[in-house]
């Protein structure tokens, strides 16, 4: 899968709400985060906690750039937490975290700017 980094791209081809709510994004907290210098590039392996309902859940995330790792505990960020495991090297990672490309094509994290429980899912 190739993810569009260029702001200018055009929106994805329509697809219906079913097709949307099967993507199980939720809102977790990062509990560990260390470098993952065997990655292609600039990666952190994070722990998420996404509560009850889903766990604690690994990923490897391309933000080493703009997030060290002991910056990164205690922070929300969303992830898709239905995609089948993916291998990442040595590494499983279990979902995808999710943020939005900077001027550079560099990833900022998303996040919410209230709080929101750990598990709930975006909607």
């Amino acid at each position: 899968m190739h993810l569009v980094r260029d702001n200018a791209a055009p929106p994805a081809p329509q697809i219906s709400f079913e097709q949307f709510l099967a993507v199980d994004i939720r809102l977790g907290t990062v509990i560990a985060a260390t470098p993952f210098p065997e990655a292609r590039k600039p990666s952190l392996k994070l722990e998420i906690d996404f509560g009850p309902g889903v766990g604690v859940k690994k990923s490897s995330a391309q933000i080493a750039r703009h997030y060290s790792a002991d910056r990164l505990i205690g922070k929300k960020v969303a992830a898709v937490v239905n995609f089948p495991p993916r291998q990442i090297g040595k590494f499983m990672s279990e979902v995808l975290t999710l943020g939005f490309p900077d001027a550079e094509g560099e990833v900022v994290l998303f996040s919410p700017d209230l709080p929101a429980p750990d598990g709930a899912r975006l909607f």
